[in-house]
């Protein structure tokens, strides 16, 4: 029987108090992050590192003094091994932290797979998240000498598994803005994390992946013009960001008496940017401001469509011989202006 090894690539966060120094360092000295020469980018990390991890640390007080990702992450590997069955076997390689991408391809290789399917947490692709993460696979699999059959789903902003999650979950926070304001029609938020302006105009296609599956959902849930909006969390550092941002967003609606249901629609799994940004600073915001309602949506996480469409993908990829394709089965991805099959090809 065909052993088949599954890995899911995830942002990783710091496992205590003392990890988030060198968390964010690695995190910021990332090429996809900033885009500098090895040198400088190195120095300008350790210096963000070093002011930002006061206010981090902060942040993950809050949280247990620990990040969530990796627990909720591997929930969802069990989840999927479970909807797979058979001899397949999930493994986690985080980008910033533990564990490590080196640590993953050596489990990997002594698992002794034939074949492997790259299986991001990012249904939305972006250079700063999938590309990132793929890049140091490839590389850190050629030095291990990984060499069996390896298969990238490099997105799947509309898989019918995560639409039908997010929907599912969505129209049970309407229902409960609802009961909380009656008479008031809700603003559902669709809050992305925020990239850089620079990078989309660079061709990312992170933002239209983002609108692509705000779409999906508001079609299927049928949402009219006005009772929806796209906005984008967790800017930082002097550059121009993408806009609206969720803040104004949550401030403006508040001002105005709307009820809000705000739906974290590029993060699968609960941690700081939702457990803290949106549950806790967001919701003050709007409670301060007037807000008729303030119904923050859970991530799709565990949800059974959701993973049932991580199964149907892994499915789909084992099917195909491409070494790249997104949710859909595509080689090329040819609805978005740079994809993970132009990286692939680097």
């Amino acid at each position: 029987m065909t052993r088949t090894a599954i890995v899911l690539f995830n942002l990783g966060g710091p496992d205590s108090l003392e990890a988030v120094k060198p968390f964010l360092t690695n995190l910021f000295n990332d090429p996809a992050i900033i885009r500098l020469p090895t040198l400088l980018r190195s120095m300008i990390a350790a210096l963000i590192a070093r002011r930002r991890t006061p206010v981090a640390r902060e942040i993950y007080a809050r949280m247990g003094n620990r990040s969530p990702i990796l627990p909720n992450t591997e929930a969802q590997a069990r989840a999927l091994e479970q909807a797979l069955g058979g001899e397949v076997k999930t493994f986690i390689a985080m980008r910033y932290w533990h564990p490590m991408t080196v640590e993953t391809v050596a489990a990997v290789k002594a698992y002794a797979p034939d074949e492997v399917i790259l299986l991001p947490l990012y249904p939305q692709f972006s250079t700063t998240t999938t590309a990132s993460s793929y890049k140091l696979w490839r590389e850190e699999a050629a030095r291990q000498s990984l060499t069996v059959p390896q298969r990238l789903v490099c997105c799947y902003p509309t898989d019918p598994g995560f639409i039908e999650a997010a929907c599912d979950l969505v129209r049970q926070s309407i229902t409960t803005a609802a009961r909380e304001a009656p008479g008031i029609n809700p603003l559902v938020v669709f809050s992305a994390h925020g990239l850089p302006k620079k990078v989309v105009d660079d061709g990312d296609p992170y933002v239209s992946q983002v609108e692509a599956s705000a779409a999906a959902i508001v079609a299927k849930l049928g949402l009219q013009d006005g009772a929806w909006i796209i906005s984008y969390q967790s800017r930082v550092g002097p550059l121009a960001w993408v806009q609206p941002a969720t803040d104004q967003v949550i401030l403006q609606a508040s001002k105005d008496k709307r009820a809000l249901v705000v739906f974290p629609i590029a993060f699968v799994s609960e941690h700081s940017e939702t457990l803290v940004e949106l549950d806790i600073e967001y919701r003050h915001l709007a409670d301060a401001n007037g807000a008729a309602a303030y119904v923050r949506v859970p991530t799709v996480d565990t949800h059974s469509a959701f993973i049932g469409g991580l199964a149907a993908l892994v499915k789909g990829a084992l099917a195909r011989d491409a070494a790249v394709q997104d949710g859909s089965g595509q080689q090329h991805c040819a609805n978005w202006r740079r994809c993970a099959c132009k990286a692939a090809s680097a």
